[in-house]
């Protein structure tokens, strides 16, 4: 493998500082699996001991995206219904009873983005989640109708994106990112998908 070329892995308790190193430290990609409330109360501390006890479940919470030894990116992800911000969401609907997966965040150090890391992390949570058996992803992307926008309004990725991917736009959601819209974007991943 080229050394330039990421490889990207299942975040894993050995690689727990890897992650924190990726991710911002004080969320540790707790604000989406916790509910509002318990991520309000939550300290650092707590937060950082939900991820650990996270790291070592399966599936993995999330994937990680190394150049050369650096952890460059992260993806988070896992089954909807773990996923408490999710479960309880006033914007982003549930459309039925397929147990899917939903992937909420990718993050990317400075100095490594505008590389295809984002891609990269996309086309690994793909291949993981058909080897866990997962029947569906699930993804919540802006649309920037092409326009350039501010990395944190990007975090959850972008239409386009889940659409090179294969993924198929079920429904605008009334979640919004620097005040455009987001769509419930699925690929299914069982026989035919």
């Amino acid at each position: 493998m080229d050394a330039a070329q990421p490889t990207v892995v299942p975040a894993t308790p050995a690689r727990f500082d890897d992650v924190v190193a990726v991710i911002n430290p004080a969320c540790t990609c707790q604000y989406w699996r916790m509910t509002s409330g318990e991520y309000g109360r939550a300290s650092r501390e707590e937060r950082h001991a939900a991820l650990k006890a996270q790291l070592a479940e399966t599936p993995a919470p999330g994937l990680l995206a190394y150049v050369e030894a650096d952890a460059a990116g992260w993806v988070g992800f896992g089954p909807r219904d773990r996923i408490g911000r999710l479960v309880r969401s006033r914007t982003i609907p549930k459309v039925d009873d397929v147990p899917v997966w939903s992937i909420y965040c990718f993050t990317v150090r400075v100095g490594y983005r505008r590389q295809g890391l984002g891609r990269a992390l996309l086309e690994g949570v793909i291949g993981y989640a058909r080897e866990q058996g997962a029947p569906a992803l699930e993804a919540y992307p802006v649309d920037t109708g092409g326009r350039r926008i501010h990395g944190t309004a990007a975090y959850v990725g972008t239409a386009g994106m889940f659409e090179r991917a294969g993924f198929r736009r079920l429904v605008e959601t009334d979640a919004r990112s620097d005040h455009l819209p987001r769509w419930l974007m699925r690929l299914e991943l069982g026989p035919g998908g």
